[in-house]
């Protein structure tokens, strides 16, 4: 089962599926699972991994919000979920950060997965921003400015 697909078929989309918002959901769930994997692996490392582990869960959390809020159609609303996905991108931006400082694989894995996230997030805010612009509403919200 493809969530991008359960998005693309919620009667309130119709013609408005938007590619890229569907991609960030996707990878958000992604990265909810692999960093929370990742917090996980560290707990089992020797090495003092406390700032490592609380911005994994930390960015876990963040992700799981993200695509809950992302992937709701019904009545639309468009301001909070661009806030979302800004506030998304911050967390695996940080979590990314800290994870490329360990020489493991599960933080490798980890910050890759979360550098892609924030990639998508990144497009499709902007995405939503140029929707918003279009529609004639006020703001836009860029990262870091929530």
């Amino acid at each position: 089962m493809s969530i991008k697909e359960m998005i693309r078929e919620h009667p309130a989309v119709g013609e408005n599926f938007n590619e890229q918002l569907a991609e960030a959901v996707k990878h958000a769930m992604y990265c909810a699972a692999i960093c929370n994997s990742c917090a996980d692996a560290c707990s089992a490392e020797e090495m003092d991994m406390a700032r490592c582990i609380r911005l994994c869960m930390d960015c876990s959390d963040v992700c799981t919000m993200a695509y809950r809020v992302a992937s709701r159609r019904t009545d639309e609303n468009r301001q909070l979920i661009r806030s979302v996905l800004a506030v998304c991108i911050e967390a695996c931006e940080t979590c990314a950060e800290e994870c490329e400082k360990h020489d493991n694989a599960h933080c490798r894995r980890c910050a890759k997965m979360c550098r892609e996230c924030s990639e998508d997030c990144r497009k499709a805010l902007a995405d939503l921003n140029r929707e918003v612009h279009a529609d004639g509403e006020r703001g836009t919200v860029e990262h870091g400015a929530v």
